[in-house]
């Protein structure tokens, strides 16, 4: 684990760096919220690169990617299963490749925007901080995303809609839940939480073109951050499928349904990486 240790020792200083000059900004957000929001997006893509190409140049991690070929720089609606916390670098690979590793707009958990570093990084970036309460979370939902329209902000909307990650436990309350209302159960992922996706949908209809769906294959297990960055993983496998936005049911109750049945296809092939050990 000496690469993971060296990673963290040049990386992390290296952060709060980017955090110092993330604060250094707010001097310019009162009359220039577009620059601001450039200037943001530029330290965070020099981040997010360097902790990409430590895994693919010095650990030399490889990313199989299948499926539909993405547009560079197209704004969109990123929908992952979620496994670990090493599903966000090896997003990392794909994002970098298509000019949009600056412009990742995360859900994520409420709590983190009091992390020093990677938190409060996110802080600047127009990343959408819930509850995991719709009630408490839609008004806030709602104000990022009118700043993101009302500046044109370059984005990626990157939702784990699963709502957290996968674990035995939670897999089999995913699949009580699915019988108890009548839906197919899943085998490798939870049961899609769908009004968070039909609200962002909704609300950004006129400012991205798609929505994309990534599924992450690992093998023989889930790693950690640390073996990603230590070099202990070698082959991730990501299957990509890019859905145009006005070919998506209209209705929110049709729209969820459709998020639904995404998954149980997005099931199927997980059953067969685990069966292959790849989506091709």
């Amino acid at each position: 684990m000496f690469k993971a240790f060296l990673a963290a020792l040049i990386l992390l200083p290296a952060l709060m760096v980017c955090n110092a000059l993330q604060m250094a900004s707010l001097v310019v957000l009162p009359f220039a919220p577009k620059f601001f929001r450039r200037w943001n997006r530029f330290v965070a893509n020099a981040w997010w690169a360097a902790c990409d190409l430590w895994a693919e140049k010095l650990n030399e991690t490889q990313v199989i990617f299948s499926g539909d070929e993405l547009p560079i720089k197209e704004n969109a609606i990123v929908i992952l299963n979620h496994q670990g916390l090493v599903d966000i670098p090896v997003v990392f690979r794909l994002a970098r490749r298509k000019k949009r590793l600056g412009d990742m707009k995360w859900f994520v958990k409420d709590i983190l925007k009091y992390v020093p570093g990677i938190g409060w990084g996110m802080l600047f970036l127009d990343c959408l901080f819930v509850k995991r309460n719709w009630l408490a979370d839609q008004n806030l939902i709602k104000k990022v995303f009118e700043k993101i329209i009302r500046y044109q902000v370059p984005c990626w909307i990157m939702s784990f809609v699963e709502g957290t990650r996968k674990t035995p436990k939670k897999l089999t309350a995913s699949q009580e839940y699915a019988l108890k209302n009548k839906y197919e159960p899943t085998k490798h992922l939870l049961i899609p939480r769908t009004k968070g996706f039909v609200a962002t949908v909704g609300a950004l209809k006129n400012h991205v073109k798609a929505v994309y769906d990534f599924t992450i294959g690992y093998a023989p297990g889930v790693p950690s951050v640390a073996d990603w960055m230590g070099g202990e993983v070698k082959k991730v496998c990501m299957h990509v499928r890019r859905f145009e936005l006005n070919q998506l049911p209209q209705k929110e109750d049709e729209l969820a349904d459709w998020l639904r049945k995404l998954f149980l296809e997005k099931d199927q092939l997980l059953i067969r990486f685990h069966q292959t050990g790849s989506f091709k």
